[in-house]
């Protein structure tokens, strides 16, 4: 955000922000002015200065509508601030290592985002244009009262507004803690509700409707405990707020009615007393609710700063250029990685893949196949050993030009909640309409584009629900296609289709992979038969690596693994 840029529009709301408190602390003595000349002749009300009546009516529309003329400027710097802040979350959260959002929970990270960015644009509005001017308006309220009545009613005034600030700051400090068992209590339940719809499916399997609607009414009945809370303690500070001006204005209006009948003050000027207290104690009681917004404000940005604290673990490196790419030969040496201590996923695994070649890896479930592909991506770094293409160690290049040189069919694709042809052409946005037709062929979806009534601009539903598993794979592998990225990731892209779409996907990606480095990571021994090499990993280290039939021959992890899959397919 450029401050220059709205450098303008600041100093116009300033200057209209002047002229609004002007016109409101001089309503008042217009006010006085009026009712003295009523009271010097009550028979001719239309000897009462016109001049005056249409200056106290001008002073009132003036004090509305140039604070309405302050807000409407300073409205689009708020709005402004709110964008960039808004962005400068999002980009950070998208900057995160992957391991952060495994762990997060959507629903209450939106709810941290929502609330931070009004917490913002609450404390830019009133602390410039509410706190600082009613603290100011108070000390001219008091310098009038002493300059044209009598120093007792300054001290009233002044002892009332320290009174009721010290109060309103030790009360909103004591009850700030249930504000944040609110906040919380809130992101629990919408967390969990958000879980809950995303995984629809999961609680129809199981007839879990009664279970969810149970476990989040517990939340909302925690959330529940908690506002009640917070309503209680908002009680006691509305009351004692309420006590100190009762108490304020009876002492004033007591001074002031004394020296009415005493003949020390006209009519006229205790009616202006009477007004410069409204004027006064309404801002004033309206600080109070500044000052306890401004501290949920506070505890509403907590959670959204904390997350522009949280440093990326997955970052470029000091110096980082970017990936050149000759041949796209690729080498693991030496590497180790582990989520967990005690726990590891990958033991001192070295192999090389040759440029234009295609490589599958094997192995049973938990071998650390999928882990490679992430390591290779760059969600997580090694713990020990490297990565290289043509020789870069990848943790050394940026990691911009390092994903724009690999294109990866995930084994569990996610749609956006979008068309067919959108989805496809996340792959590469600025793709012409023939290179999305084009990616859509050889991923072989033409027929099933061609079935829907509303073709490629069909919408797939949130998370891609409304299509089929192989039909969600092979949109995925569409997007990859178009990626047109020289190193290709097929991670179980297969797993989800009959055997009939099965050998058509093989077909495509025997066709997209030609001219590329290729890595397939599989399940099923049968749809990587013509790789130029398999690599088999068992707990994470390298047993056996070979072309299909050398490994065949050597009659060890492979062909154990090729022999049970045939046994099953046979039965």
């Amino acid at each position: 955000m450029n401050p220059k840029r709205f450098k303008g529009r600041v100093v116009l709301a300033l200057l209209a922000l002047v002229g609004a408190k002007g016109a409101t602390l001089l309503m008042p003595w217009a006010l006085k002015e009026i009712i003295d000349a009523v009271d010097g002749n009550l028979h001719a009300v239309l000897l009462v200065p016109i001049a005056l009546l249409v200056l106290y009516g001008g002073l009132r529309f003036a004090g509305v509508f140039l604070g309405e003329v302050r807000d409407a400027l300073f409205g689009r710097v708020t709005e402004h601030a709110m964008r960039h802040i808004g962005l400068k979350v999002f980009k950070h959260l998208h900057a995160l290592e992957l391991g952060f959002h495994l762990n997060r929970q959507t629903g209450g990270i939106s709810r941290d985002i929502e609330r931070g960015t009004k917490g913002l644009s609450f404390l830019m509005r009133f602390l410039m244009f509410n706190i600082v001017p009613t603290l100011l308006e108070i000390v001219i309220v008091a310098v009038i009262f002493a300059t044209l009545f009598s120093p007792w009613f300054a001290l009233v005034t002044l002892l009332a507004v320290i009174v009721y600030i010290a109060f309103t700051v030790n009360v909103t400090q004591w009850r700030n803690r249930f504000i944040r068992e609110a906040n919380q209590a809130d992101n629990n339940s919408n967390s969990r509700a958000v879980d809950s719809l995303l995984n629809y499916e999961t609680v129809k399997y199981f007839n879990n409707e009664q279970f969810e609607a149970s476990n989040y009414d517990s939340f909302l009945a925690t959330w529940e405990h908690a506002r009640l809370k917070n309503r209680l303690s908002l009680l006691a500070l509305n009351s004692g707020q309420a006590l100190i001006i009762a108490g304020a204005i009876t002492a004033l209006m007591w001074l002031g009615a004394a020296d009415v009948v005493s003949g020390q003050l006209t009519i006229g000027e205790l009616v202006m007393i009477n007004a410069y207290m409204i004027q006064l104690f309404l801002p004033l009681n309206f600080l109070g609710f500044v000052y306890r917004e401004i501290r949920r404000a506070l505890t509403d940005l907590e959670n959204m700063l904390g997350l522009l604290t949280r440093k990326p673990t997955i970052i470029d490196k000091v110096g980082a250029k970017p990936l050149l790419l000759a041949k796209g030969e690729i080498s693991f040496n030496a590497v180790k990685f582990y989520y967990h201590n005690n726990r590891p996923i990958i033991n001192d695994l070295s192999f090389k893949i040759a440029a234009n070649s295609k490589v599958a890896i094997v192995g049973a479930s938990g071998a650390g196949k999928s882990t490679l592909a992430r390591l290779f991506y760059r969600f997580y770094d090694t713990i020990a050993g490297t990565i290289t293409i043509d020789g870069q160690a990848i943790n050394e290049v940026t990691l911009h030009s390092l994903r724009q040189a690999i294109a990866i069919v995930p084994q569990d694709t996610v749609l956006f909640n979008t068309t067919i042809r959108e989805n496809i052409a996340y792959g590469r946005p600025a793709a012409t309409d023939e290179e999305i037709d084009t990616a859509i062929t050889m991923a072989h979806l033409t027929d099933f584009i061609n079935s829907l009534e509303k073709g490629d601009q069909t919408l797939v539903g949130e998370r891609g629900l409304k299509v089929s598993g192989g039909e969600k794979q092979r949109i995925a592998i569409a997007r990859a296609i178009l990626k047109k990225s020289p190193i290709l990731i097929f991670d179980e892209a297969t797993s989800a289709l009959d055997s009939h779409s099965e050998q058509a996907i093989l077909s495509a990606m025997r066709e997209v992979a030609s001219n590329h480095t290729s890595i397939v990571i599989a399940h099923r021994l049968s749809t990587i038969t013509d790789a130029d090499n398999i690599i088999v990993l068992k707990h994470g280290r390298l047993v056996e690596q070979g072309t299909h039939q050398v490994l065949l021959e050597k009659q060890g992890e492979y062909a154990h693994m090729w022999q049970l899959q045939q046994t099953k397919l046979t039965n």
